[in-house]
């Protein structure tokens, strides 16, 4: 007898000829799906200890988020009204001003956020603003992983050492008491190969961890020799400690420039590699990352798209690897995949003005097993197919902006949200069903997420000066 049959729905399935199976039906025992097909043939083949009436909803892969930043729950909104504002305020908050509880109640809040959106794996970086990682100690980063295990959804948690100058300064919070200490980027590397060897491929395959090394624009912070000397002892010992374990390696934030600088430079393009946001990017940058294998994290939501163009089209006709990521939930965007589906093809078409770039089922692709792909785990989740983890959501087509039900691709990327998500099941467990969360108590997350932020104010008290009204919010087409 089968642990689970999840029978009635439209199973899109993401397997190598896309298939579309309607009054489909997929079949699951313990972790693994053990049959796809349609359901009169399975229902006569299988039982199940438990049974999913899929009729009217749509059952496909649960969506991977590509590139998500720790934080950003508790500091969305704050100081977005002036440039800059927000990232360099996240850059405090996140180095002196949090607590082991912050980390912990905030990973509850935002892998919360994501799974009811119908997101089963996403990859966070630790920390955000202009690139603040909150690796002076691990305790930090055990903190948030445990919220992502309690939660239930997979993770990769990117670690690594900040931005420069070096040493940085972190605070450590000790009740209402605080203690600062610098750290060196080689004692953030440490901290990192702890977080590492913690929580690296543990949780029956839920809990990876990846690396991170700063993005360096040549173009305006120019290096001397002996400071480009520095960089690349900096490079090496991050490239070792990714060989060594076998992890990814993400840059946040590449331009024009940028790529093509740690290509020829620094060394570090290769299939582990995967480069976010990539606006501005030349033609020779895109013909590097193709070359390369190389991965490329668009982020179709992100304020970094005010500043130039993410040549998604023409990377991907260069057979360039692009992945979908929300880049996390501030200063203003979500953990709603559906929304960054919709946001990407809006994106390239207004770009182009041209209404056939990016077909609905690229996107859905860029979203599922193309993310999988990409990190290395597509040989798991990605699809729905015989063998691979049963990390599988059912959204709710029974809605006015839905229906009539035809053309379900189109549907899901182009009027679905994440409030459409009914059901999610990650290793055959189901977390989620009738919108219902199974595996935490949802009031206590949101009231613990209010009362940690309120905690915040009390330790960084210029904080709540951002809670004032702007001049130029009200009745003016931008701030001064």
């Amino acid at each position: 007898m089968a642990t689970l049959i999840i029978s009635g729905g439209t199973v899109v399935t993401m397997d190598k000829s896309r298939r579309i199976i309607e009054d489909g039906a997929v079949v699951v025992q313990d972790d693994r799906i053990v049959k796809v097909g349609q359901r009169e043939e399975i229902e006569i083949a299988y039982q199940a200890s438990q049974v999913i009436d899929a009729r009217r909803h749509v059952v496909m892969p649960g969506l991977i988020d590509g590139h998500g930043h720790a934080g950003h729950g508790l500091t969305k909104n704050l100081g977005t009204y002036k440039h800059m504002l927000w990232g360099h305020t996240a850059d405090a908050i996140y180095a002196e001003g949090t607590t082991e509880n912050f980390w912990y109640v905030e990973g509850l809040l935002t892998t919360l956020e994501r799974l009811k959106a119908g997101t089963t794996c996403g990859l966070t970086f630790f920390g955000g603003g202009t690139m603040v990682m909150r690796t002076d100690d691990a305790i930090y980063a055990d903190r948030h992983a445990e919220a992502v295990r309690k939660i239930g959804i997979r993770e990769f948690l990117t670690v690594g050492p900040s931005l420069p100058p070096y040493p940085r300064k972190y605070t450590t919070w000790n009740e209402n008491a605080s203690k600062d200490r610098m750290v060196s980027f080689t004692e953030q590397v440490e901290t990192s190969e702890e977080i590492v060897k913690r929580w690296h491929g543990k949780d029956n395959g839920r809990s990876y961890v990846s690396m991170m090394f700063p993005v360096y624009n040549p173009a305006t912070t120019p290096l001397n020799s002996t400071e480009m000397l520095a960089l690349m002892d900096r490079v090496e010992m991050v490239n070792d400690l990714t060989s060594r374990y076998q992890l990814l390696l993400n840059q946040d934030g590449h331009s024009t420039g940028t790529a093509k600088f740690a290509h020829e430079k620094l060394g570090m393009l290769g299939p582990h590699a995967l480069l976010s946001h990539s606006t501005g990017l030349t033609r020779e940058e895109v013909d590097i990352c193709a070359e390369t294998d190389s991965v490329i994290a668009h982020n179709p939501s992100s304020g970094a798209i005010y500043s130039d163009y993410c040549p998604v089209p023409e990377m991907l006709d260069a057979g360039v690897r692009v992945i979908l990521g929300s880049d996390g939930t501030a200063p203003d965007m979500g953990y709603d995949m559906f929304r960054h589906m919709f946001q990407c093809g809006r994106l390239h078409r207004t770009y182009k003005h041209d209404s056939l770039f990016m077909p609905p089922g690229k996107i859905l692709e860029l979203a599922t097993i193309d993310a999988a792909a990409a990190l290395g785990v597509e040989h798991e989740i990605g699809s729905l197919e015989e063998g691979k983890k049963a990390d599988i959501i059912l959204v709710d087509m029974f809605q006015p902006h839905l229906y009539p039900p035809i053309l379900p691709i189109d549907r899901l990327v182009n009027y679905a949200s994440g409030a459409d998500v009914d059901t999610v099941i990650v290793d055959g467990v189901v977390l989620v069903q009738g919108r219902r969360v199974l595996s935490v108590d949802v009031d206590e997350v949101l009231e613990s997420a209010h009362h940690e932020q309120e905690a915040l104010f009390e330790r960084m008290p210029h904080l709540r000066d951002l809670l004032l009204v702007p001049e130029g919010f009200w009745g003016q087409s931008r701030y001064p």
